[in-house]
């Protein structure tokens, strides 16, 4: 059996994201998925989980592999919070379950990715501080925060991972050339693994800002 990369996505469908906004994400997610089908190693190993959180939170695409992946739309409501620590929880529930580990037998799954996009801040922030920990002590080989957008607060992703990006809009053109430079994160990925050596990040476009 090939070792699986697992990648998980957490998108922020709060209402804040309704309109415009929804649509990009849709179109760039959706160009995400066909740009990663052309590379034969991503084709091989990678799977995709996706998470949503608005009021709620949920796992819309559960771990499917690339050639089996059926574009989805995805939705958000017209207002309401965002539930960012729940949707971690969900996550490391996730990890947990579908994370095949190693063993004298047989050769584990990589150390997933996980990219989080969000275009503003935890409406739930003392789940989220407590999330986060157990995040980290899952032992990804990357995470990726996104803020996107004008409202958007980088300081909470930080505390999350170091690798945060930021936006400043949320139209087609900018979302789609961040989802380019997260294809262009995970084919790395995906080669840097097989080699053993750590993940690095390609250097990304002018439409996003590396938040030190």
């Amino acid at each position: 059996m090939t070792r699986r990369l697992l990648a998980y996505f957490l998108l922020d469908t709060s209402g804040s994201m309704h309109g415009e906004p929804i649509q990009a994400l849709n179109n760039g997610f959706n160009g995400l998925i066909s740009m990663l089908r052309s590379d034969p190693q991503a084709m091989d190993s990678l799977y995709v989980s996706v998470i949503t959180f608005d009021k709620e939170v949920k796992n819309i695409i559960p771990l499917t592999d690339l050639a089996s992946f059926k574009p989805v739309e995805i939705k958000c409501p017209e207002s309401g919070p965002t539930h960012t620590g729940q949707a971690l929880e969900m996550l490391c529930d996730l990890v947990r379950t579908d994370l095949v580990k190693g063993s004298m037998e047989r050769k584990g799954d990589w150390k997933p990715l996980l990219f989080v996009f969000t275009d503003g801040k935890p409406s739930d922030l003392q789940l989220y501080r407590t999330a986060t920990a157990k995040v980290k002590a899952l032992d990804f080989g990357m995470i990726v925060g996104c803020a996107a957008g004008p409202k958007a607060e980088t300081s909470f992703l930080k505390e999350l991972t170091n690798e945060v990006v930021r936006l400043d809009t949320t139209d087609v053109n900018t979302l789609t050339t961040f989802f380019k430079w997260v294809s262009s994160s995970i084919e790395m990925g995906s080669k840097s693994q097989g080699t053993g050596e750590n993940m690095v990040l390609p250097p990304p476009p002018g439409e996003l800002i590396i938040v030190v």
